[in-house]
């Protein structure tokens, strides 16, 4: 990832799995994830959003539309290290839902965290998508997933 400064925050590039790269704006901002609220996105097996709730729309900062077909990745905050997606990955691929503590990157350039559960969806012993519930995690999760992302970036 390289870095830009500019009066806003940083730009940065985002490298993907896979070798695909995007830059995005960061901004050192928490929006808090609101009381009571579920958010709800829908992926085919490549992770593509086929559904996402109105919750989604309003954390992330972006239209339906342009969430509706762009990869899940979208959200994907530098902060996060790749072996985190890498072990989500190991465990949807055995049929197993996967729960984790997430920071999440806005249109915006700020960020929320989520406790995140993505399930699998199996149909005739098929996988053909995933979905994915995210909620409000504590402050202490928070900090302890800070610290251990921190060390295996």
């Amino acid at each position: 990832m390289e870095d830009q400064n500019n009066d806003d925050g940083r730009i940065v590039t985002i490298t993907y799995y896979g070798g695909a790269t995007r830059e995005a704006l960061i901004v050192d901002h928490e929006v808090p994830y609101p009381d009571g609220k579920l958010i709800v996105s829908r992926t085919d097996p490549k992770g593509f959003i086929t559904h996402v709730n109105q919750a989604f729309v309003d954390m992330s900062g972006y239209s339906r539309e342009e969430l509706i077909g762009a990869n899940h990745n979208i959200l994907r905050h530098p902060d996060m290290p790749a072996v985190a997606f890498a072990g989500l990955w190991e465990t949807l691929e055995t049929g197993t839902k996967w729960h984790g503590y997430v920071k999440n990157l806005r249109k915006d350039g700020a960020f929320y965290w989520v406790k995140a559960t993505v399930i699998p969806n199996i149909r005739d012993g098929e996988v053909v998508g995933y979905t994915s519930v995210r909620r409000k995690p504590s402050r202490s999760k928070i900090r302890e997933s800070e610290e251990l992302y921190e060390t295996l970036k």
